[in-house]
């Protein structure tokens, strides 16, 4: 295999605070690294999110988690990059920095799920997220790719040429395109697992065991 940047195949991102993170992260980027032939899916844990109150753990002990529930899948990888960074953590400006890591020739692709992708209007300088990267978009249960009709006029417009619903799009570009792809649902939620923490019920099988034996060592998202 020629691993020089640029020559190798599309590389996922999957960006997130993952407070704690759980099995439905981890069936997403399985199910988008099959559906879009990824190479690998690397995980991007958020240090200081711009759109939402300060996560319950530190960004040293998310990034740990991340560590841990992606031990020994060759799939995965994890980028602590945001964590190290100093102030928001913008997706336009992990991308600009993946984009020169890996080259300008190599696919990256930014895997969202529809409703923050509906909301991307509001990030820092997201029409220059097409430049720098594909988007994958899984598609919410039971419907489909209706949420395209749910696009903003603004959206629609910046968009409306991009969707592909052919994953070998991204192949042939580095950026520029957005493929919807299916996700099988899973009704778990970083929150939900929190407040089961917090209330001393359990929380097994919804995120993978080496994580709740983590969370359980560092006593996290208990109430004081």
């Amino acid at each position: 295999m020629n691993n020089k940047p640029g020559n190798r195949g599309p590389l996922g991102l999957l960006g997130g605070t993952f407070d704690p993170i759980h099995l439905g992260h981890l069936r997403l980027a399985e199910e988008a690294r099959e559906a879009l032939a990824l190479e690998q899916v690397c995980f991007i844990p958020a240090g200081d999110p711009p759109h939402r109150t300060a996560p319950a753990a530190t960004p040293q002990h998310r990034l740990a988690m991340v560590r841990i529930a992606t031990a020994g899948h060759p799939g995965y990888t994890v980028d602590d990059g945001e964590v190290a960074a100093t102030g928001k953590s913008y997706t336009v400006l992990t991308l600009e920095r993946l984009r020169e890591r890996h080259g300008p020739s190599r696919p990256l692709v930014l895997i969202l799920g529809a409703d923050a992708f509906l909301g991307i209007t509001g990030w820092h300088r997201w029409a220059e997220l097409f430049e720098l990267a594909h988007i994958a978009v899984a598609n919410r249960a039971t419907h489909g790719s209706a949420w395209l009709d749910e696009r903003s006029p603004e959206l629609h417009a910046a968009t409306a040429r991009r969707v592909d619903n052919t994953p070998a799009a991204l192949a042939r570009a580095p950026a520029g395109s957005i493929i919807p792809f299916e996700m099988t649902p899973l009704a778990i939620s970083a929150s939900l697992i929190r407040e089961h923490l917090r209330c001393g019920r359990s929380s097994r099988y919804l995120l993978p065991d080496s994580v709740l034996d983590y969370i359980q060592l560092h006593n996290l998202y208990r109430r004081a």
